[in-house]
């Protein structure tokens, strides 16, 4: 079958939505989840089979060839026959690494159904727990393939009542993460089974694989899987049992179509109103409904422009569509319309409800957003696993080259929301921040591939301010004396901090929600209602004043000083978390010529500088989980290793084969954390870290932290005292 035809013949089947599959590739990093990306392209016709296993197609960027890992989504819809019926899965292939997994969260919003990879020697890691975490929590249903199967033949030289066993406890490892983090509806419903077709076991490498029903099917018993080996005949085995099979009809019977998918993940994703026109309508995956389409992944096409991928719930987009970016005010028109075959887009006009378009013409869009042809609630805010950590400042070598630095920065931050890029005006420096060092690694590598060239420093650690106990409260006086403004602050409780980070709460929402979630978590109701500002680090602004005059007019200039206070604290000019601050009374001018922002903005940041003084400030520095599978001769040197960077080793499990050693570990220590990995143990421990955190620094290094981040941010030494904001 010609590649040409197939667009044609991918254009009917994806108007018959029970021929449809929206999967994804979810897996810990290298355990095997691109390679097995290629031998589904090259069951489609997509790749050469020889190249399959070897050409990671899907990893299209050179830097990812390199790397031999995957950090981008990667989009590609396959076709393949089954039983004589056509159909069309879109696939997403996923980051494993948890400095993506911003990207893992998106992919998810588009799929319906997950393909776990766990590699057979090394079982079901912390990453895997995230993200098989992260694909119920979006109502996506996992079904389990165990690749590498050839190392417990090869390597580990198992017989095979001891590779049963091996397979059978990652298995009950995978169905007791769904037991966990499943809801209770779902729980018994996709716990997976050898008997019920959910597990396939292979190896992505040798392009073999099958499940217990296939295997029945074709006569093949484990022990010719064995002998295959022994005689060196891989070549029988992915002839008779080849990987892409096992793995499509796995999708094809256990996933749902979209139609039968999104009568049960639209109210879970999506917080409108379900028996509203457009709630019906994505409901029943309806084409004749009005357009909503959730965009997951933004590229910058350097001869295009911008792409925007996503999800279509409802509706049919085609050429010439005008579309909104919902709750930005922003309209665009739709100019082209495809569908991704590995890096390649090809145009089909116009896709309906079920698919995952790729769509042109939409410049502003970012990942995240919702498109529509109605005005209507957005697809929540994404909730991202983990918040940038650690920062590097950027510029170019040449000044000539500013503009093309600024113009690519911005590109990043389209591509990847996950990284932060901020200029700070008064040092003229461009600050990336991301998830990790590799993070940062990679986006420096982006910058320098495309030819600029730049000068960086060492990547610099994120803190954050805090407060342990109530502040009192203090009256800030206007620089003209005329008007004053009293505040306190108190610590947040920590469920309310985590709904902020979570995006269950945010400062867009309707202020009604806002207070009933707020009582649920044991606020006082008037307290509740008066919420002005929530901001998306962790802190909320309440006015608790009583028949202020001039209120209203100031609100804008009040929450400015409030903003002002939470980026910056008073001990080391780092971002607050956890403030609740209450403005208890206001005394302003009645001529609004004398209480303008230059007097009500600093009067407020006055008074809120001086109560987290006199609320036991402390500094907050990342602490990263980190988890290493070793032989058990190797424990001694992982966690002497775990110790000697301020890190406490948690636990220690024994498994069959490895020893798991977890344990947490301050990402300010992690800058050469994988060379003293690699030297104490020979480059023979697999370990991975993701943020865990906030902690407060200790106490026998905190003033030499503070004094370090002072002096690089050009501040005087001293952390200032109260009497320098407000008079005692």
């Amino acid at each position: 079958m010609g590649r040409v035809k197939k667009i044609s013949e991918v254009v009917d089947i994806l108007r018959q939505k029970d021929q449809i599959r929206n999967i994804g590739i979810i897996a810990h990093v290298d355990h095997g989840k691109t390679t097995t990306s290629d031998s589904l392209l090259a069951a489609a016709g997509l790749l050469s089979p020889a190249l399959a296993g070897k050409a990671l197609a899907l990893d299209y960027l050179e830097e990812e060839q390199q790397r031999q890992m995957t950090i981008k989504a990667a989009n590609v819809s396959l076709y393949y026959e089954m039983d004589g019926k056509p159909y069309i899965i879109n696939l997403i292939d996923t980051p494993g690494h948890v400095d993506f997994s911003g990207r893992v969260t998106r992919a998810l919003r588009a799929i319906d159904g997950a393909i776990v990879v766990v590699d057979a020697v090394e079982g079901v890691m912390t990453q895997t727990e995230t993200v098989i975490r992260q694909a119920l929590a979006e109502r996506v249903r996992p079904v389990l393939y165990i690749n590498k199967i050839d190392r417990l033949v090869k390597e580990l030289r198992l017989p095979p009542e001891k590779i049963q066993e091996t397979l059978a406890r990652i298995v009950r490892d995978v169905n007791n993460l769904i037991n966990m983090y499943a809801e209770p509806q779902y729980r018994e419903k996709w716990s997976i089974s050898f008997a019920d077709g959910t597990v396939a076991i292979g190896s992505s490498k040798d392009r073999w694989g099958f499940t217990v029903q296939q295997a029945q099917r074709k006569g093949i018993k484990f022990g010719d899987v064995i002998n295959a080996f022994a005689n060196e005949d891989i070549e029988w085995l992915r002839q008779k049992t080849p990987l892409h099979e096992a793995i499509l009809e796995m999708v094809i019977n256990k996933h749902p179509p979209p139609n039968v998918a999104q009568r049960y993940r639209i109210e879970k994703i999506w917080k409108g109103d379900i028996e509203s026109e457009v709630g019906r309508a994505m409901v029943e995956c309806d084409e004749n409904g009005p357009t909503v389409m959730a965009v997951t992944d933004v590229r910058v096409d350097p001869q295009a422009g911008i792409v925007a991928t996503g999800r279509l719930f409802s509706g049919v987009i085609s050429e010439g569509d005008p579309i909104l970016v919902v709750g930005r005010n922003i309209q665009g028109r739709v100019q082209q319309v495809g569908i991704y075959m590995g890096p390649s887009r090809e145009l089909v006009g116009s896709i309906p409800a079920g698919n995952i378009p790729a769509v042109l013409g939409v410049s502003d869009a970012r990942a995240g957003d919702t498109l529509a042809t109605v005005e209507t609630i957005p697809f929540e805010s994404l909730k991202y696993v983990s918040e940038p950590v650690v920062t590097i400042s950027v510029e170019p070598k040449h000044s000539r080259d500013l503009p093309k630095l600024i113009e690519f920065l911005n590109k990043l931050s389209i591509e990847d929301p996950t990284l932060v890029t901020v200029v700070r005006p008064e040092t003229g420096e461009y600050l990336i921040s991301g998830m990790g060092t590799l993070h940062l690694e990679i986006a420096l590598t982006w910058i320098q591939k495309s030819g600029l060239e730049i000068v960086y420093g060492r990547p610099i650690i994120l803190y954050r301010e805090a407060i342990q106990t109530a502040g009192k409260v203090f009256e800030g006086k206007s620089p003209n004396r005329h008007n004053r403004i009293y505040t306190k602050v108190e610590p947040l409780e920590p469920e309310v901090i985590e709904l902020i980070r979570k995006g269950e709460l945010f400062d867009e929402m309707d202020r009604k929600q806002v207070a009933k979630i707020l009582r649920d978590h044991g606020w006082d109701a008037d307290e509740a209602r008066s919420v002005w500002q929530i901001d998306g680090r962790g802190n909320i602004l309440v006015d608790a004043t009583k028949g202020a005059q001039y209120l209203q007019e100031t609100k804008t200039m009040i929450m400015g000083g409030f903003q002002r206070v939470m980026q910056e604290g008073p001990l080391a000019a780092e971002n607050m978390r956890g403030v609740k601050a209450v403005l208890t009374q206001v005394e302003l001018h009645e001529d609004p010529v004398h209480r303008g922002y230059a007097q009500i903005a600093p009067a407020t940041w006055r008074s809120l500088y001086a109560s987290v003084l006199s609320a036991s400030p402390v500094l907050l520095e990342p602490v990263l989980k980190i988890e290493a599978k070793i032989s058990p001769d190797l424990m001694g040197a992982v966690t002497s290793t775990i110790t000697s960077k301020r890190g406490r080793v948690l636990d220690v499990k024994q498994a069959e084969y490895v020893t798991i050693v977890e344990g947490e570990i301050p990402a300010a220590e992690t800058f050469d954390l994988s060379e003293a990995m690699r030297s104490a143990t020979m480059g023979k421990a697999f370990w991975a870290t993701e943020f865990s955190q906030w902690k407060p620094v200790p106490a026998s290094i905190r003033d030499r932290v503070i004094q370090e981040i002072r002096k690089r941010k050009g501040l005087p030494p001293e952390i200032p005292t109260i009497s320098q904001f407000v008079e005692e």
